[in-house]
């Protein structure tokens, strides 16, 4: 019993984290450690959630999580019997994690078809600019910037986009994109929308997504920094706003979202964390991803 009500808290501190992390603003500061916060939010709520409810399903074995659950699977009779709220519990637990797996399996496998077709078209109509290299040219002349991530990853902008911009903020948009690229953003924002697909009713879980996509432009964004210039990134930003830039593809990486809050950060720069709020994030992260598994494999 303890187990569970120490995994059930752990899950409710996490939902009531994420809901008061959705508004904070110093996330600006270190984006990037404000991912790994989140991410590490995000797992440990859905390990506590489910923990929980196989935690008290499984008290009649008095062995813990992971050991009653080896104990159930291996048919050993319980320590005291079974009844109806235990079982149900189990059913919760184990349908709980199925939908977790395969929301998460349904969107990664989505998202492939979908770059594997992008790719498909994008040999047939992209082209290759030589002063460009190893970007794909679209012959459009809408204002368009996005990466396709993956092992065979490529970067595409359009002609409208050559044509917009100036060679210094053409730069930034390329350094901005192969960040993504580089960093594999899209495996960071991949759970998030798997888990939005799964809870569609939670404005909490929407929130997150949001806040996690924009912290993902501002981390590519600070990248881009070390080769190009704030304020070209910014003014490349605003063009693509002013201009009307077309959304990314589905499953792909765009220039052109969460425009104004960007460049707001770009052209007033704000101090990053200090050491020791760094630290102590850190602390929080490795804390979270370390409880709910030792919550989980403790034998009572």
């Amino acid at each position: 019993m303890i187990t569970a009500a120490a995994l059930a808290t752990l899950a409710l501190g996490c939902a009531l984290g994420a809901w008061r992390f959705t508004s904070a603003r110093w996330t600006y500061r270190s984006p990037r450690m404000a991912i790994l916060l989140w991410q590490a939010l995000g797992l440990t709520w859905g390990l506590a959630s489910i923990g929980t409810l196989l935690a008290f399903a499984i008290m009649p074995y008095d062995r813990g999580v992971l050991h009653g659950l080896i104990a159930f699977a291996r048919g050993v009779r319980p320590n005291e019997p079974w009844d109806v709220p235990h079982v149900l519990a189990m059913i919760a637990g184990l349908s709980l994690l199925a939908v977790l797996i395969l929301v998460t399996a349904t969107a990664g496998v989505q998202t492939l078809r979908a770059r594997r077709r992008h790719r498909l078209l994008l040999s047939l109509i992209a082209r290759e600019e030589p002063g460009i290299p190893g970007v794909r040219v679209l012959d459009h002349p809408g204002a368009a910037a996005y990466c396709v991530p993956g092992w065979n990853s490529e970067v595409v902008i359009s002609a409208g986009t050559m044509a917009l911009l100036s060679q210094d903020e053409l730069a930034a948009v390329l350094a901005h994109e192969a960040a993504h690229v580089r960093e594999r953003h899209d495996l960071v924002i991949l759970p998030f929308g798997a888990l939005r697909a799964a809870l569609p009713w939670s404005k909490t879980v929407s929130e997150a997504q949001a806040q996690v996509e924009l912290l993902v432009e501002m981390a590519a964004d600070d990248r881009a920094r070390r080769y190009v210039s704030a304020r070209r990134l910014a003014t490349a930003l605003l063009r693509f706003g002013t201009a009307g830039a077309m959304p990314a593809p589905h499953g792909m990486l765009g220039m052109q979202s969460h425009v104004m809050a960007r460049v707001d950060r770009l052209i007033k720069p704000i101090p990053d964390l200090s050491r020791s709020l760094r630290y102590a994030v850190f602390a929080l992260i490795v804390t979270l991803t370390t409880a709910a598994p030792f919550l989980w494999v403790i034998p009572a």
